[in-house]
């Protein structure tokens, strides 16, 4: 549907409704402007008509647009109406843009923590080799995650066995052939200072966030800054932002509202969901360079999309829950998937509470 056929059908609307009595309106606009949403605004067009004829119809806007809303939403090619603001109806086309976003947030909430997972990989078995160091088998170890979530089988080689206390610190698989392999050895920068006083989430972050030929800063003062439960660390960042979206969903419940997912605003769209779209190209290109730091790095590009939405996903005050609230709350839902997902990917605990 064009915006001039979008025009037209909400006139058509009007005069349906003038002409059954709905509205009384002694004269008609001659058209009905529509354009691209402004700020608060969600869906494909919005329109002020509802504002225009309150005055003349003697009803509030809203009470309008709503009148308006029920009778669009029986209209072929229009997916969804929201009335927003003091009286904006905003309106999702079918196939749409807004459409295609649901559907995504939708598809990553049947998917759970897999989604990205596939099986373009499924038959091959792909051989890791890691020099016996303690970055290079916390390296393997997640290639190996990764690979796995693309369908492969990998095989783990390394010419001695793991340190019985980097297996148990450090979560590391087990299941490693002893012997040189067939690959080139995964040799990323070694650590500079034992790893495992960090405990195994910050130590594994510590060692995979980086590049593999990128020094890891481990040791000392170092330390100090991966287990800071600050912004500035931004494993904490990517954990404190899942743990949000877990909040919210139990702040939602009580609440008596559930998560939705259906048109959004463009601010909340700007980012986040490019970025959570973007999730299975980043895993499919993890498995294919043997490069955890570009998970670990599109995990807190994640978590600072989602930031901004945080604070308006509850209704404050008086609000109450609209179908924005549900949306908003499927929409972090959603980024909150994504990174518990990614985080076990790097062998890496998601908690709810933080």
């Amino acid at each position: 549907m064009t915006p001039v056929e979008l025009s037209r059908t909400v006139l058509h609307a009007v005069r349906r409704a003038v002409d059954e009595g709905e509205l009384a309106v002694a004269v008609l606009p001659e058209r009905v402007v529509v354009a691209p949403p402004g700020p608060g605004g969600c869906g494909d067009y919005a329109t002020n008509v509802a504002l225009q004829l309150a005055r003349p119809a003697g009803k509030p806007a809203p009470a309008v647009a709503e009148l308006l809303r029920t009778r669009l939403l029986r209209t072929d090619g229009i997916h969804d109406v929201v009335v927003t603001g003091p009286g904006f109806l905003n309106i999702s086309l079918a196939g749409g843009a807004d459409a295609r976003l649901a559907r995504l947030v939708r598809d990553i909430l049947r998917a759970g923590p897999r989604y990205g997972h596939t099986d373009d990989l499924a038959g091959q078995a792909p051989a890791l080799h890691a020099a016996p160091e303690v970055r290079a088998l916390v390296l393997m170890d997640s290639v190996a995650r990764v690979l796995r979530s693309q369908g492969a089988r990998p095989r783990l080689y390394c010419a001695q066995p793991p340190d019985p206390t980097w297996v148990t610190h450090l979560g590391l698989t087990t299941d490693v052939t002893l012997g040189p392999g067939t690959d080139t050895p995964l040799r990323p920068v070694p650590v500079p200072a034992d790893p495992t006083p960090l405990g195994r989430d910050a130590a594994r972050w510590a060692l995979l966030h980086p590049a593999p030929h990128d020094h890891p800063r481990i040791g000392g003062a170092e330390n100090d800054a991966h287990l800071a439960q600050r912004e500035t660390n931004p494993l904490f960042r990517v954990r404190y932002a899942h743990a949000r979206t877990q909040a919210l969903l139990r702040n939602a419940a009580d609440l008596g509202f559930t998560p939705e997912p259906g048109p959004l605003t463009r601010e909340d769209a700007q980012t986040l969901l490019p970025a959570l779209a973007d999730h299975p190209r980043v895993l499919a290109a993890t498995a294919a360079h043997r490069a955890p730091d570009r998970l670990a790095r599109h995990l807190v590009a994640v978590a600072d999309a989602l930031a901004p939405l945080l604070p308006t996903v509850l209704p404050l005050g008086d609000e109450k829950p609209s179908a924005a609230h549900r949306a908003r709350l499927a929409l972090a839902e959603a980024a909150g998937t994504v990174l518990a997902g990614g985080l076990s990917l790097l062998g890496i605990d998601a908690p709810d509470h933080l």
